[in-house]
C-alpha cells in the first residue's frame, strides 16, 4: 500500500499526518510507503513547521527527516490512495489528476466522520491549531490502518 498525504504547503498537516501514519505502520508492522507532498511549491525542501515538528515529538514522533515537496504528476500513478486535508486540496489536486486517478483522491477525515465533509483546519496561522490537527489527524490515521491493511 502507498499512501500520499497532501496540503496545501507540505510543512503543517501533511507531514504530520505522514508521521502519524508512519509510526502507526511500523508498530502493526504493516509493508506500506508513506509520503507527503503539497499543492503549492513555496517551501520545497524546507522542515516542517517548527510547531509539527514540536507536537509529533510530544508524542513520540520525529518528523525532521521529511523535507517539503510539491505534488508531481507521476504521483497520481505510484500512490494507491492520496489523502487531501481540506476540500481545496482536494479540489486541486482533482484538477491535477486525470480522470482515471481522480478515485484515489480522498478527503483524510473522511476516514474517521465519513460523509462529513470535514476539513483539517491550517495550523499555519494559529500556534494553537497543532494539538487539535494532530489529534483529528491521529484519528483518521487510525482508520486508515482498520480500512487497509486487510
Amino acid at each position: 500500500m502507498k499512501i500520499l498525504m497532501v496540503c496545501l504547503g507540505n510543512i503543517c498537516r501533511s507531514p504530520l499526518a505522514e508521521g502519524i501514519l508512519k509510526e502507526k505502520v511500523r508498530k502493526h508492522k504493516l509493508d506500506w510507503q508513506v509520503d507527503s507532498a503539497g499543492t503549492g511549491g513555496w517551501h520545497i525542501g524546507s522542515l516542517p513547521d517548527n510547531r509539527s515538528i514540536q507536537v509529533a515529538k510530544k508524542y513520540g514522533i520525529d518528523i525532521t527527516d521529511q523535507r517539503a515537496r510539491k505534488i508531481r504528476s507521476t504521483d497520481f500513478e505510484e500512490f494507491d490512495v492520496i489523502f487531501a486535508m481540506d476540500t481545496s486540496n482536494y479540489n486541486d489536486l482533482c484538477r491535477y489528476a486525470l480522470a482515471e486517478e481522480r478515485e484515489k483522491i480522498k478527503l483524510i477525515m473522511e476516514e474517521s466522520k465519513p460523509g462529513s465533509k470535514v476539513s483539517v483546519p491550517d495550523p499555519y496561522w494559529d500556534d494553537n491549531g497543532f494539538e487539535q490537527v494532530f489529534k483529528m489527524l491521529d484519528e483518521a490515521c487510525e482508520q486508515i490502518i482498520e480500512r487497509y491493511r486487510n
